[in-house]
């Protein structure tokens, strides 16, 4: 299966091809809409030809320029967890949590140097409320069907952290990272520690050959048997 990434090194932006056009996983940014749009015209893909979003959680990096595409594309639908409007309608990161390791501290303290400390990211109101499809046990294997994969419960990052495994491979969101400032796959942000060790098993059970992260080059998904137990070691350091 062809694999499409129109973001960046900060953000990765996956399209896969269904029956009718693409899924997109995440967004970027809010200011990434440009570039993402450019680098799609370079992999021959246009926005007409994108069906749905499918958002694994609503952080600022992952919904930054999602409403730019609502207002722009009249022919996206958005897939989100059951959990994730409230939200996308504050347009705000939840600061539930902490930092999983001193490295992960020192980088969420230089993203406030840097003006970003607030993770704020355009709101989505009720207005755009039919331009989303949230995930529900009523539903679920229709939006299945729609997607061409498994949609998997994966919080502990998030609360409302969703992965989706297509043949033989996992978009796990930041359900798993890869690359500094991450340690042993360990997302640099987890709200519940209890949840996220959980969710890796989740990821585990479904003999995926690959995980594909939001950040970072793909992984084989043998890594997180491998990792797994220092999980439990990790300290959450707090921003509040």
């Amino acid at each position: 299966m062809k694999i499409y990434n129109a973001g960046n090194r900060v953000m990765n932006t996956y399209l896969y091809r269904i029956k009718d056009g693409y899924v997109m996983i995440d967004t970027g940014y809010a200011h990434s809409y440009q570039k993402c749009t450019s680098s799609m015209k370079r992999q021959g893909i246009s926005w007409d030809d994108v069906k749905y979003i499918f958002l694994t959680h609503a952080h600022d990096d992952h919904a930054g320029f999602l409403k730019e595409v609502l207002d722009k594309h009249a022919n996206i639908t958005c897939i989100i967890s059951g959990t994730a409007f409230p939200v996308l309608a504050k347009g705000q990161n939840s600061f539930n949590g902490g930092c999983s390791s001193r490295l992960a501290l020192f980088f969420c303290c230089m993203m406030k140097l840097l003006g970003n400390g607030k993770h704020l990211f355009p709101a989505i109101n009720e207005t755009y409320a039919n331009r989303l499809i949230t995930v529900t046990k009523d539903n679920i294997a229709e939006i299945e069907s729609l997607l061409s994969g498994k949609i998997l419960f994966t919080p502990g990052h998030t609360a409302d952290s969703v992965s989706l495994k297509v043949k033989n491979l996992i978009f796990c969101g930041d359900a798993a990272m890869n690359g500094v400032p991450s340690l042993h796959r360990i997302t640099i942000w987890v709200e519940n520690k209890e949840a996220f060790e959980n969710s890796w098993q989740v990821l585990l059970d479904e003999n995926a050959e690959y995980i594909y992260p939001a950040h970072g080059k793909r992984f084989k998904s043998s890594d997180l048997h491998k990792f797994k137990s220092k999980i439990k070691k990790v300290k959450l350091y707090s921003l509040k």
